[in-house]
């Protein structure tokens, strides 16, 4: 009974951000089923060109580099200890899992750059200056990260404002995926539900349940 109490007040204080999410996940999945990922890349390429955009996301797709990830994971600990241990486990599992699957069982995955130049030979528009891969396309890393870190922050935080910005932050990441051609829309929506997967079941284990108390608290004590 309390358990269900507390995923009813979990669903509670994050139905704004959740709704969104889902919201646009289900849109994302309806072109998944009614189009091929070629053609939804080839309608998503047509963006690429615009000056700012291509510098905004060539930009913004670091937020799910796994070099910014131990920094933002250290602003977190500092913070607060117990949600800064929270995010760092759903970062390293989640990742782990994308990491599996992007190695083991989809290796064979090619990515956008290869399959254009190589197998349909469509010619698409590139963002100056990315380093394009070519395999291990399924899931997205960076989506999973991104969604990982800010659907933590998105749950920790009290105000709708803040819960929205978090939540947009990681779908600017993930989007940058496909708009840089180095992944399908497939692939970030994957890499999207394992990152909040994992956030919403830790925070739910050790926040909502209010575990690890003696950690609820900044790093550096005042």
């Amino acid at each position: 009974m309390g358990g269900s109490k507390k995923t009813m007040s979990f669903l509670k204080e994050n139905k704004f951000t959740l709704t969104i999410y889902f919201f646009l996940l289900v849109t994302a999945s309806y072109f998944m089923l009614t189009s091929g990922k070629v053609q939804i890349h080839l309608a998503i390429n047509k963006l690429v060109g615009n000056n700012f955009m291509d510098t905004f996301f060539f930009y913004i797709t670091y937020l799910g580099d796994g070099l910014v990830a131990p920094f933002l994971i250290l602003l977190i600990l500092f913070y607060n200890l117990r949600f800064g241990v929270t995010t760092l486990l759903t970062l390293l599992l989640s990742t782990g899992l994308a990491n599996l699957l992007k190695y083991t069982f989809y290796d064979d995955i090619n990515r956008p750059w290869f399959v254009f130049q190589w197998i349909c030979r469509e010619k698409i528009t590139y963002v100056p200056h990315v380093n394009l891969h070519l395999f291990n396309s399924f899931p997205s890393g960076h989506s999973t990260q991104a969604f990982a870190i800010f659907m933590c922050l998105s749950f920790f935080a009290t105000k709708n404002s803040f819960k929205f910005l978090f939540l947009l932050l990681a779908l600017l990441t993930a989007f940058s995926r496909t708009y840089l051609s180095q992944h399908w829309l497939v692939d970030i929506s994957a890499g999207s539900i394992i990152g909040t997967g994992f956030a919403a079941a830790f925070y739910f284990f050790i926040i909502q349940k209010n575990k690890f108390q003696k950690l609820n608290r900044a790093m550096i004590k005042k």
